[in-house]
């Protein structure tokens, strides 16, 4: 093994040990764990959907705007960082998985090639996969996005404006295997009890 290859292994395991040790208290292992991954634009209500359903089953969130500023404070966005981060955040949640804890991972997760490592880890765990888009209005995303920008929401970890927001939507991929979508401008409860009943099946 070179040099270059053992700096970075140790660089990914200093990482997952950061973002493991920011999750705090995490739930009782289970013999089947399930592996929620939800996609979706900034400001479409991907988090607030994410604590709901961990409101009603047992799950470790891993966000993807909060554990960013764990490893860099303050974040650059730069596709580095991303990429470290990412590395970091999959690890993470292969080791939880295999731990036997439940994972959502919140983060836009727009492109399928991005994806792909997501159903290798469920398929590598034998997790079972669920999928969700979260979608909402432009209207009401224009809304929450100045709201952002205003503080108003103490609970909002994302940085991500309505620039950022009309970028990223030309570089959405069409999710290609079976998924459920909600739109956050409704009542996302029908969306969360199915995915409760796919858990239990």
């Amino acid at each position: 093994m070179n040099m270059t290859t053992s700096v970075g292994e140790d660089w990914l395991s200093q990482d997952v040990r950061r973002l493991r040790d920011a999750l705090g208290a995490l739930s009782e292992p289970v013999a089947n764990p399930v592996f929620v991954v939800v996609s979706g634009l900034p400001g479409t209500g991907k988090s607030y959907f994410c604590r709901k359903l961990a409101e009603k089953s047992s799950f470790c969130i891993v966000e993807s705007d909060a554990l960013r500023k764990v490893l860099f404070n303050p974040p650059s966005y730069s596709q580095e960082e991303s990429m470290r981060l990412f590395a970091a955040c999959h690890a993470l949640i292969e080791q939880l998985l295999q731990d036997g804890i439940s994972v959502i991972l919140d983060a836009t997760n727009l492109s399928e090639y991005h994806r792909e490592r997501l159903y290798a880890i469920s398929n590598k765990t034998k997790a079972k996969l669920i999928l969700v888009r979260v979608e909402a209005p432009s209207e009401l995303v224009y809304q929450r996005l100045e709201a952002r920008d205003r503080g108003l929401h103490q609970e909002d970890k994302s940085d991500a404006d309505l620039e950022i927001y009309r970028r990223m939507r030309s570089r959405v991929d069409r999710i290609q295997r079976n998924h459920l979508a909600v739109d956050t401008s409704r009542d996302i409860a029908p969306v969360i009890d199915k995915i409760l009943r796919l858990i239990d099946r």
